[in-house]
């Protein structure tokens, strides 16, 4: 296929060096977006299959393609992505309204889904817990952890469980508070059993919390040892559930605990413990890989949360990073809770961590260009910055504020939504734009300045709103002393 691309005289240099296969047309303009019809029909390209006008053109030039009897299909919005479409550009068919960009993210992220999706079905598993696959060639599944499960009411469990479904989690875990006792582990276990079509867990070692777990109808233990084996491997047993074998008391070895929990019946879950980061953390990892070695047919329980709550970093990365080994080891189950404002959103991150290494896996590649991925504040591709001009004027740092005859606002978020609060009415909304636009038109905004300072703060709230951040009213987004 022979392929024109064509731009304005500012991006020629840019089109040319991520372009180098294909001819490059230079229109008489300057701003490539700015591109009309009437311009492509006086420059008459002749011989060409396709001409990939910039991504970012909004006018029709379909007239024009009957003209000159040649595809004219929108490329990219910016020029760094140009050499990526044109290598996957037989994947997909590309488009008179939607840039080239769009159409192959949003093509790969949908061949990504099914691939995932193919995978998982035809997946052997070592079990299935209420017939969900675990271990061997399935997924690694999300173990999402309730804090404190028996201080809530059914209605706030229900809505915790709901949130964790949204989340993708594919288990939900109850942990139970230290001084729960049997009748409100039986009432958790049930409203929960009610409020979802997952697997539930326990997190119990007391015997008597455990039985009445079982009997509510929990479909996975955490955690058995030999301490509280003798009391309650039987009734585990009984209940045909697994239960996640842990190591100790003391120093009674992991093995030792699987041995007695086997010659009673129990179905195994192995727990060899991720240990926190600088207390152990590399040696817990050989430790899963020793095991698995010797018993490759166990699935294995991996505690992502001891590292990421015990780790001041970003969640994603550490999510990542985390999954990633785990596949390397062997896991089954990433178990993790949303403890602490840091780690939320750890049960998405972990889901489509465990797809990209499923993929990853079956590709036998690094878990890189998938198609999905949990790239948030950084890019694949950095955009080429704007020279600067030779003159130009110095932006003033002085701050002259006047009042809005109009009224001050006050913004806050609430949920998943931002609230600008006026003394005659408050608008809601999650795009900066469309709450702007609304105050303006309702006449709340008479001031350009105070139109500005609202743009900015707007903004700020929903770029807080996107990424699950706090925000407050003329405050920085990001601290300061952060490295920028």
């Amino acid at each position: 296929m022979k392929v024109l691309a064509v731009t304005g005289r500012l991006a020629e240099d840019l089109v040319r060096s991520f372009a180098k296969e294909v001819d490059v047309l230079v229109l008489d303009v300057d701003v490539a977006s700015f591109i009309t019809p009437q311009m492509l029909l006086e420059a008459a390209p002749k011989g060409y299959d396709l001409i990939l006008i910039p991504g970012a053109v909004t006018a029709d030039f379909g007239e024009a393609e009957k003209a000159l009897k040649t595809k004219i299909r929108l490329g990219p919005k910016h020029a760094a992505d140009l050499g990526l479409v044109l290598r996957h550009m037989g994947e997909v068919e590309l488009s008179r309204t939607t840039p080239a960009c769009v159409l192959l993210d949003d093509r790969m992220r949908r061949d990504a889904l099914a691939q995932i999706e193919r995978l998982e079905a035809d997946a052997a598993p070592a079990m299935q817990v209420k017939g969900t696959k675990i271990g061997k060639e399935s997924r690694m599944k999300v173990l999402a952890e309730i804090v404190d499960s028996t201080r809530m009411s059914a209605a706030m469990l229900a809505m915790r469980i709901h949130y964790y479904e949204e989340q993708g989690a594919d288990m939900i875990d109850l942990g139970l508070s230290l001084d729960a006792n049997p009748a409100q582990v039986s009432e958790a276990v049930r409203a929960a059993k009610e409020a979802t079509a997952l697997p539930v867990s326990i997190d119990a070692v007391r015997p008597d919390l455990i039985s009445a777990g079982l009997e509510a109808g929990a479909d996975l233990v955490l955690s058995l040892n030999a301490e509280n084996l003798p009391l309650a491997g039987k009734a585990v047993a009984l209940a045909g559930v697994p239960a996640v074998i842990i190591p100790g008391p003391g120093s009674i070895g992991l093995e030792e605990n699987i041995n007695k929990a086997t010659q009673m019946g129990v179905i195994v879950i192995a727990d060899p413990v991720l240990a926190p980061p600088q207390q152990g953390l590399a040696t817990s990892l050989g430790r899963y890989l020793s095991f698995k070695e010797r018993y490759p047919d166990i699935p294995l329980f991996f505690g992502i949360g001891n590292v990421t709550e015990l780790l001041d970093a970003d969640s994603q990365g550490a999510n990542a990073l985390l999954a990633a080994l785990g596949a390397e080891v062997g896991a089954s189950i990433l178990f993790t809770p949303e403890y602490s404002a840091k780690a939320k959103g750890s049960v998405r991150e972990l889901r489509v961590a465990s797809e990209m290494m499923l993929l990853a896996r079956q590709r036998m590649t690094p878990p890189k260009d998938l198609g999905i991925d949990l790239l948030v504040l950084k890019e694949k591709r950095r955009r080429p910055e704007e020279a600067m001009p030779k003159l130009f004027i110095e932006a003033r740092t002085e701050n002259r504020y006047e009042a809005d005859p109009a009224g001050s606002f006050r913004i806050r978020i609430s949920g998943d939504h931002i609230i600008a609060r006026h003394r005659s009415a408050s608008v809601a909304g999650k795009s900066a734009r469309e709450i702007l636009n609304t105050l303006i038109e309702m006449g709340l905004v008479t001031r350009l300045d105070h139109a500005g300072y609202l743009g900015r703060e707007l903004e700020k709230a929903e770029i807080a709103l996107e990424l699950g951040r706090s925000y407050t009213q003329d405050e920085l987004l990001w601290p300061s002393r952060k490295v920028k």
